[in-house]
């Protein structure tokens, strides 16, 4: 047996003869000079590294613990005061020598990510209460891997004592190398399923920022197909990152596998990174022991995620920005986003407290959070479950609208056949008080997007008290799903239920008390109280000829006492016929210029009786009694002569109006058919480019699974390639084996 390395190298042996023989024996193969020289250390080390696994060559931690543990314990004796509010973390710069940066032994650069972005990327969500609805998400998705709750809760960290939060489920867990994909920027393996609301990879990562500056998660995971049970753990600290100086995001991760009633370590790479992961862990976690973390895991049992967020982000005053002591079964925000009218108007309205108080209130946020929840499952809320709830309940007089885009692109909705919308709309039921709620709650795969969108800003009450549910899953979210990517797809339906809304304001607003009216100018709906004085001038008008006013007359203008002088144009009479003609203005003005040339006297419109008593009276004053007489009979033959007149153009303009009223009945009904061709037409049109729709949609899906069926194939080749490399490199790097006589 000829050793042909040293014993710490791996040994490999060849055959000899145990036969001694006097004879000359030659070998049977030339070994070069040096050959079977024992490897050097550092020859050694440079083959261990090359065949390391390169994957996980980004997850380092610091290469000297002491190091560490030297920065640490500074760090823990000074106060630290600065990154302490989430708006002002941003400003970070590593400190060091930046050329003196490992290279990969792969002479090809590697995209370095600075600590910074994790603050940058955090700033997606400027609402709180919108990271922790990521989280939410999460633990949902896990339903289909058995995840019956999650659980939100505030704990006390052993070292220090600050508040933390806790966010756990009993889901599925997650295997070492999913929690390497947790931790990682952008992976997602959801955004394939139709029965996920995950989508870009990127809310972990944001949520968590957002909320504090450190988190750590404990991952439990049982064996899948046929494999042992497995436990992780991973940091992911801002704090460490920054008070290390590190120029790059550095995730400390240890793993755990069961064997038989006990845990042992998976190593990666060495024990010794191993330990340095697991020391960096000790330091900068809320945790100070193995056995401590140990401790966490059991409260897992047999399955689940449970995250830690610590180092939780304060406001300019130096408290926290999350209010946990106002309701101890509630996590709330403090600032622009808590309005005490609206905490007070909830316990008046208690059918708009989620519109008033959702805002600031994580139970009242979580409870219209999702459209559906899964049938046993439960949101645990600081030891309390968050009871689910419809906002359809809160409506009256309801209806149901279904809206169908009429071109829907690729990446709306891919792999459906048909697109839709379904819309409920209805007054909440505290509308009647005329408070100002409305707004439209959009879902997207049963998540709320879009809490109370207002699509619909009246100068005035229009729209008040009107609320809806929108379910519409061909609209794309944004990254922080709290609104919809501004897509030509979401400006139609907007527009559409802008549409839907007005007009079911004008047929229901007087349903609440308000005045039912067109909505242009100044007719917007308002209360019913404030329409007194309209119904009193209406009276008025209609009572004045009672007093000797002139009651509006068929030519539109209503006329005092004197019927030169028009009244108020305030009003308009509902029964008079307006002329339409240039004849009926000619006629018009014909009668106004002999009105205009007739005596003064004779203008008053009233009964003979009545307008004979104060003329007689006036005369008798001035002349003698015959010639009063005399004047008399002149001006009652003028006012008979004037109301023949007046009678035969009134007969000849109301022919005319009849004319010409049944001229536009009769045009009014040929632009009706019309409209109703017209109206078919379309309907054909639709149904045709429904068919289309269907037609593309069904292509597009065939198209879909054969490109996916593809990918799949090419992926199984490139891995096997990929093994077939590396078996080749390690038969290449492997020292051949030789076979040789030695001659005695």
């Amino acid at each position: 047996m000829i050793d042909l390395g040293d014993s710490d190298s791996d040994v490999v042996t060849g055959d000899t003869t145990d036969d001694s023989s006097d004879d000359d024996v030659k070998p049977e193969i030339v070994l070069p000079l040096g050959f079977l020289d024992p490897l050097t250390p550092e020859e050694r080390a440079l083959m261990n590294k090359k065949v390391s696994d390169p994957v996980h060559s980004s997850l380092r931690v610091t290469n000297e613990v002491s190091n560490v543990g030297e920065t640490v314990g500074e760090s823990n004796d000074v106060a630290v005061n600065e990154f302490k509010q989430f708006w002002n973390a941003g400003g970070y710069e590593a400190k060091g020598d930046r050329a003196a940066v490992e290279t990969e032994p792969c002479n090809m650069d590697r995209l370095r990510v600075n600590p910074q972005f994790l603050h940058s990327n955090a700033t997606s969500h400027k609402w709180a209460l919108g990271a922790f609805a990521e989280l939410l998400d999460n633990a949902l998705d896990e339903v289909c891997n058995g995840a019956s709750y999650v659980h939100l809760d505030v704990i006390k960290s052993k070292r220090d004592h600050s508040k933390m939060l806790l966010v756990e489920d009993n889901g599925g867990g997650m295997s070492p190398d999913m929690l390497r994909q947790c931790m990682s920027l952008g992976y997602s393996s959801k955004s394939g399923q139709d029965n996920t609301i995950g989508l870009y990879g990127n809310g972990f990562k944001t949520s968590t920022m957002r909320l504090g500056a450190d988190v750590i998660v404990f991952s439990r995971s049982r064996g899948r197909d046929g494999g042992s049970s497995t436990q992780s753990v991973g940091m992911l600290s801002s704090t460490f990152l920054k008070r290390t100086n590190k120029d790059e995001i550095v995730v400390p991760m240890i793993d755990y596998k069961k064997g038989g009633s006990s845990w042992d370590m998976i190593v990666r790479s060495s024990r010794d990174d191993w330990r340095q992961n697991l020391d960096t862990l000790l330091v900068w976690s809320p945790f100070s022991s193995e056995a401590e973390l140990f401790k966490e895991f059991d409260l897992i049992k047999d399955q689940g995620t449970r995250i830690v967020i610590y180092n939780l982000w304060q406001d300019d005053q130096g408290d926290l920005e999350l209010d946990f002591d106002t309701d101890k079964y509630d996590i709330q925000i403090k600032g622009a986003n808590r309005d005490e009218k609206k905490i007070e108007m909830a316990n008046t309205y208690p059918n708009s407290r989620h519109f008033l108080t959702y805002s600031h209130s994580l139970r009242s946020y979580a409870a219209i959070l999702y459209l559906r929840v899964p049938p046993g499952f439960r949101i645990i809320l600081r030891g309390r479950d968050v009871e689910h709830h419809n906002l359809v309940n809160d409506m009256m007089y309801k209806q149901e609208h279904v809206y169908r885009p009429v071109r829907v692109s690729d990446d709306s909705v891919k792999g459906q056949s048909q697109a839709f919308a379904s819309v409920i709309i209805g007054f909440v039921k505290d509308a009647k008080a005329h408070i100002d709620v409305q707004g439209f709650c959009v879902y997207h795969k049963n998540r709320l997007i879009r809490p109370f969108w207002r699509v619909w800003n009246a100068a005035g009450s229009g729209g008040r008290g009107i609320i809806g549910v929108i379910e519409a899953d061909f609209v794309k979210p944004a990254h922080d799903k709290q609104g919809f990517e501004h897509t030509s797809v979401l400006i139609r339906l907007e527009s559409r239920i802008r549409e839907i809304q007005k007009k079911y304001w004008g047929d229901n607003c007087h349903q609440i008390g308000y005045v039912k009216g067109p909505f242009s100018g100044k007719q917007r709906g308002r209360p019913a109280s404030d329409s007194g004085n309209n119904q009193a001038s209406d009276s008025g008008e209609e009572n004045c000829h009672q007093i000797g006013h002139a009651k509006g007359s068929i030519y539109g203008k209503r006329r005092g006492p004197d019927l030169n002088t028009p009244a108020s144009d305030s009003g308009e009479d509902d029964n008079s016929v307006q002329p339409t003609t240039k004849k009926m203005k000619s006629v018009s003005n014909e009668l106004k210029d002999d009105r205009q040339n007739a005596p003064e006297p004779s203008l008053k419109r009233r009964d003979h009786k009545q307008a004979a008593v104060p003329v007689t009276t006036v005369i008798h004053s001035q002349h003698p009694t015959n010639a009063g007489s005399n004047e008399i009979e002149k001006l009652k033959k003028e006012n008979v002569e004037l109301r023949e007149k007046l009678k035969k153009i009134e007969g000849v303009n109301v022919a005319s109006l009849k004319r010409e009223l049944q001229y536009e009945k009769d045009r009014n009904n040929a632009m009706e058919t019309k409209l109703k061709q017209a109206e078919e037409k379309i309907e054909e049109f639709d149904k045709e480019q429904e068919t289309l729709i269907d037609i593309f949609s069904e292509e597009r899906s065939r198209r879909d699974e054969e490109e996916d069926k593809l990918r799949r194939r090419l992926k199984e080749a490139s891995k096997t390639i990929e093994d077939l490399e590396k078996k080749l490199k390690q038969l290449e790097n492997r020292p051949p084996v030789v076979s040789c006589k030695i001659e005695r």
